[in-house]
């Protein structure tokens, strides 16, 4: 088994390294080890020089290492995790002195339709999503000040090596803009440098050629895509921005040699011999994306496709738009403070502050301001609109935790809603409007379906305490009663206040449960705040009649493999029952019911005299009724409406990688159980209300 040794202490941070490199790694600072087969570094890069001295030195092969095509959300400067990397035995892609493994794919390879209909699939799903090589540039229309067509030459970096050995040189640069000018007289010439340029920070090729000679310059950190919308043809010489443009479906003309040239997808100022035979743009994507980079999600560790890649890289960018600019976040306690920035995508600008108005006016003009739902003062949404702010509701999310927010775990999920919140039926929500709106796609179908088949099979919940992890855990039931669980639910909650008119307490639930359901067999399940003691919701001694057994211990994914029907006011438990094909009947009004698949007591008018009238079931009666499947209601609930945050990194993921890391932490939560009681004693005994 090969071994492949490192000097670079870059590499050193690249989690799940030797998964990319597909064999065990040693990093090494004087000598590599005995045992060392391979050497790799950074391509042609200057930090690999010594990796390359100490190959040539032991006589061992070398293996250059570069970041992947579809590197990453943000910047690797800045820390961002990489999602891919391609390991060149041969040369590396930008180097067209020499043959790189690379070039040998699209030039000797075969490629099957299966393979080709995937490339065009990822291809379009780049389109979609509008990726990259990085992302977290804004991405919004780009508009010019008249309706002259407009060209694109791209600058790059002073010394890139991607220049060197792509052929070029500054003469290049020079040679490319004329080209440009002369070629398209009727056109304006934008030159797209780096902001560093302009600054000063760094060298260009272009800046002075292309003040001299009258060019718009373009210096805006905008999503490539952006301003790809806003040209007619683009010039480069070795930029991954031109591969952009191709997939745009915009002419290119190369001045370099970059990998995706020579292959007639491209008009080009250099030849390359080696590069005989045309190429689709399927067949050079195919072997650039789907065979010669490889894949890893950086927050578990494993390796992936690049479906996965696109997927959770979509998700970072979609909510980096969405969440984008200042924040003032009010009333979070210290505990909170920790972890809402990662939930609000990290903001240059964010002030925590106390909710008290007179406070508030002294905090200046946010765009945004946050809050805790559940305990939002009146008088602040009237504050936020007399402002002109917007306002966002917090609350846990629904794949929340292993462990209880009373215990102080931190959430792995949150949402984040700026209409209203999913628990208040009283007013829309921006869930209500994703269930009532959304096109669900096939493929956004078949996500919701496969995530809970997912949910089911790994047995995850929103809390996932409990003693047994297993579905296993049988129960005695009767074989000829109907096995009704009624969860239960902290008394306090605002989703009892907003979403439940009716019935407001647990034993009035069992009541009207016993009172519908003689001859079932109820199972009571006491909420896991309430056994913590840290909230309000015990029954009452003496009411052991109103059930036939309580189960406290039993995790709430395999007590729902066991029963028929789920009798609930609000609870999220209801929603894990539809998962697995049991049963619902609601009392209350929670945010899955009236989409056709429960049976809602308040909305279909069997239950409360009078209720009918009340404002909240018109409004929801209104509001809702779209028939819904259950794929399409897991897609809004678990997909589109949170926010999933890795606790390690602090950035946001997508709901795939928060069950893996959801799973992970219940594998590991044994050895901090110990924790928790400690912090329940003390809680319980000094400052429990």
């Amino acid at each position: 088994m090969s071994v492949i040794g490192y000097c670079s202490r870059g590499l050193r941070r690249i989690r799940g390294l030797d998964a990319l490199l597909e064999t065990r790694s040693r990093f090494f600072i004087l000598r590599p080890p005995k045992a060392v087969t391979h050497i790799a570094g950074w391509g042609r890069k200057p930090t690999a020089v010594r990796a390359r001295r100490f190959a040539a030195q032991f006589g061992l092969p070398f293996v250059s290492l570069e970041d992947g095509f579809l590197r990453s959300f943000g910047l690797g400067v800045n820390g961002a995790p990489l999602h891919s990397l391609v390991a060149d035995n041969s040369g590396i892609y930008y180097d067209a002195t020499q043959p790189s493994d690379l070039e040998s794919l699209i030039l000797d390879s075969e490629f099957g339709q299966e393979e080709l209909s995937r490339a065009r699939y990822c291809m379009e799903q780049l389109r979609q999503h509008r990726l990259s090589k990085y992302n977290c540039a804004r991405d919004h229309r780009v508009t010019w000040p008249d309706t002259r067509p407009r060209v694109l030459v791209v600058d790059q970096t002073f010394g890139d090596a991607a220049v060197t050995y792509g052929g070029a040189d500054a003469a290049s640069f020079i040679a490319m803009l004329d080209a440009a000018i002369a070629e398209n007289p009727d056109a304006q010439v934008v030159v797209k440098v780096h902001p560093d340029v302009i600054a000063g920070k760094k060298r260009g090729y272009l800046l002075q050629a292309a003040e001299q000679r009258g060019c718009q310059l373009w210096s805006e950190d905008v999503n490539p895509w952006a301003l790809l919308d806003a040209v007619e043809r683009v010039y480069v010489v070795t930029s991954q921005f031109g591969f952009d443009a191709l997939l745009a479906g915009l002419p290119v003309r190369c001045f370099g040699l970059p990998f995706y040239a020579g292959w007639g997808l491209t008009e080009d100022e250099l030849s390359c011999p080696r590069r005989a035979g045309a190429r689709s743009l399927e067949q050079v994507f195919a072997a650039a994306y789907l065979r010669y980079c490889r894949y890893i999600n950086p927050y578990t560790g494993e390796r992936c496709t690049l479906e996965d890649t696109i997927r959770l890289i979509a998700e970072q960018k979609r909510q980096a738009e969405r969440l984008r600019g200042s924040w003032l976040a009010l009333g979070f306690s210290p505990w909170k403070r920790g972890f809402v920035p990662d939930f609000l995508a990290q903001p240059a600008q964010l002030q925590f502050a106390s909710k008290e108005p007179a406070i508030f006016s002294r905090c200046g003009h946010a765009p945004q301001v946050a809050i805790w739902a559940s305990s939002l003062p009146e008088d602040i949404a009237s504050i936020c609109s007399k402002r002109g702010l917007t306002l966002w509701r917090l609350e846990d999310g629904f794949l929340r935790s292993v462990g209880l927010g009373s215990d102080l775990v931190r959430p792995l999920s949150l949402v984040l809603d700026k209409q209203g919140i999913y628990y208040d039926a009283s007013r829309p929500s921006g869930l209500e409007m994703l269930l009532r709106e959304t096109i669900f796609t096939p493929e956004l179908r078949t996500r919701g379906a496969n995530l809970r088949q997912l949910l089911v099979t790994r047995q995850l919940s929103k809390y996932n305490v409990g003693a047994g992890l297993s579905a296993d855990a049988a129960l005695t039931l009767p074989a000829n009663r109907v096995a009704i669980l009624v969860p239960g639910q902290v008394e306090s909650d605002a989703s009892i206040a907003n979403g439940s008119p009716w019935i407001k307490s647990n034993r009035q639930l069992l009541q009207q449960v016993r009172r519908a359901n003689p001859d079932a067999y109820i199972i009571y399940k006491p909420h896991p705040d309430v056994l913590a003691g840290g909230r309000m919701g015990a029954l009452p001694d003496g009411d052991d009649d109103l059930f036939d057994l309580q189960v406290s211990e039993l995790p709430m994914p395999a007590l729902l493999a066991q029963v028929d029907e789920v009798h609930t006011l609000s609870s999220l438990s209801g929603f894990e029952a539809l998962l697995r094909g049991v049963k619902v009947v609601t009392y209350g009004l929670p945010f899955y019911a009236g989409w056709g698949l429960t049976e809602d007591l308040l909305l279909n008018g069997e239950q409360g005299r009078g209720l009918g009238e009340l404002a909240v079931v018109r409004r929801c009666l209104r509001a809702r009724g779209r028939k819904l499947t259950l794929d399409e209601l897991v897609a809004a609930t678990l997909i589109l409406y949170p926010s999933y945050v890795d606790p390690r990194s602090g950035d946001l993921v997508d709901v795939e990688t928060a069950v893996q890391i959801l799973q992970a932490q219940r594998a590991a939560a044994k050895h901090v159980r110990w924790r928790q009681s400690i912090y329940r004693k003390v809680r319980n005994r000094f400052f429990r209300k």
